[in-house]
């Protein structure tokens, strides 16, 4: 922790979490909450996750509402070992794929939809996340907000699910790659990966939640250095850039209407503007970025979900949260730690 004095004098900040999907990489978005929880000054007002960051926010809303912030990284740990044991006892885990992301698509879903190869539709992560989260006690939850994306197929819309609506299949809708799960029908809708629409979708924690500090925890990564020469890294990045692309075009969003209204306060203007214009005004920016951290893996790491590897990228995620808070802490609540995309 940053120490229990700091912890008696600091007054409650209000935060959001915004959690993007990235397949197994998502453990390390599980080592960062587990950092995060450990900061009793630090309140989650809101969650928005997309695939693995859908997973990782329906655990800790199930958590907290089970006890607390302990709870939470129970519950948290106990839906990775889960995922963990199960890529343990196959090889290669080729069912993992249909929530890691499209990064390496199998041969057959190249030639087969899943339509063909998998007419039963079975997808193990049901059961997993059946087994470790109640989803009853996540649509009671009060603790905080949650939202979770997913892609409308006929429409290519961002659909948000809110926490009153959630089921497994809403999880598993936010988490459904084309290439290898037949879509997820939800009231006559089919849905597939939220992640090419919204990764994760920042709009509803502005707009409904009381939390003027929003961190973004990105396992996209969002630079690699060296230009991809080999067919499957030039398809590997290319994905990533699709993944980001939403949160890119969400990010450049806010900074235009911050630019704007920060220009009409410096010729004094009076302009009456909306209560969400206001709320972006207000908005701070904090960013964990695990480009550092995971880049070096490769994007085929995304597949690997045995339970070492697991374990060894919560170790990352909780690291990269230490170094945040020595670094940041100060400023949350205070001012954006993180730069607003140019405009």
């Amino acid at each position: 922790m940053l120490g229990a004095m700091t912890d008696a004098i600091r007054p409650t900040v209000l935060i959001d979490l915004a959690l993007q999907g990235g397949g197994s990489h998502g453990a390390f978005t599980w080592g960062v909450l587990d950092r995060l929880l450990d900061e009793p000054w630090l309140e989650i007002a809101g969650v928005s996750g997309t695939s693995a960051g859908a997973m990782n926010a329906v655990a800790l809303a199930d958590g907290l509402m089970a006890g607390g912030r302990s709870g939470a990284q129970a519950a948290l740990r106990r839906f990775w070992q889960a995922v963990g044991r199960l890529g343990d006892s196959l090889t290669p885990p080729a069912w993992l794929s249909a929530w890691l992301g499209p990064w390496t698509p199998t041969n057959a879903s190249a030639t087969w939809s899943p339509y063909q190869s998998n007419p039963l539709n079975i997808n193990p992560l049901r059961q997993v996340l059946l087994d470790t989260i109640d989803f009853a006690r996540v649509r009671r939850c009060h603790k905080t907000r949650l939202y979770i994306a997913a892609t409308e197929v006929a429409t290519g819309e961002l659909h948000l699910f809110n926490r009153e609506q959630l089921t497994v299949d809403h999880a598993l809708a936010s988490a459904c790659l084309p290439q290898l799960f037949q879509a997820v029908r939800i009231d006559g809708h089919s849905y597939w990966d939220g992640g090419y629409a919204g990764n994760p979708s920042l709009m509803p924690l502005i707009t409904e939640t009381p939390a003027d500090d929003l961190l973004l925890v990105q396992i996209n990564p969002s630079r690699r250095d060296s230009t991809p020469t080999r067919a499957a890294d030039i398809q590997d990045r290319a994905n990533e850039i699709t993944f980001n692309a939403s949160l890119l075009k969400e990010l450049r969003s806010l900074a235009w209407i911050r630019r704007l209204m920060e220009e009409e306060r410096t010729r004094g203007g009076c302009a009456v503007l909306s209560t969400g214009f206001e709320r972006v005004a207000r908005l701070r920016l904090h960013r964990i970025d695990a480009t550092a951290d995971l880049a070096p893996l490769g994007a085929a790491s995304k597949l690997r979900s045995h339970s070492a590897f697991l374990r060894e990228l919560h170790t990352l995620g909780r690291g990269a949260a230490e170094r945040w808070l020595a670094a940041h802490a100060a400023g949350l609540g205070v001012h954006s730690t993180a730069d607003w995309p140019p405009v």
